[in-house]
């Protein structure tokens, strides 16, 4: 396995994870009140914006040649950044 076939192994596992965390935050969500429920679907509607955008960037990781993974790859780990983020910021604002 080459390096590139390991990373995109690595990020669809995160994101794979990722998306049963957001899951569970929707669970609590459905719980919430109305108001409360409203902001909570905007911010988990976010994170799986940010969670798609990533299995596209992914895609095109895949059909990427030669160095040129390496590049989308940058991409990549800021995108995980900032999805990482957001999901630790709103497992704690869901509490």
């Amino acid at each position: 396995m080459d390096d590139k076939d390991a990373y995109r192994q690595k990020i669809k596992a995160q994101l794979d994870q990722w998306r049963a965390e957001i899951d569970k935050l929707q669970a609590k969500a459905s719980e919430a009140s109305a108001d409360t429920k409203i902001e909570y679907d905007k911010q988990l509607q976010a994170l799986r914006d940010k969670q798609q955008e990533m299995r596209q960037q992914l895609d095109e990781l895949g059909s990427a040649s030669g160095d040129a993974w390496k590049d989308i790859k940058s991409g990549l780990d800021a995108a995980w950044d900032d999805l990482e983020a957001s999901v630790k910021n709103a497992r704690e604002r869901f509490g």
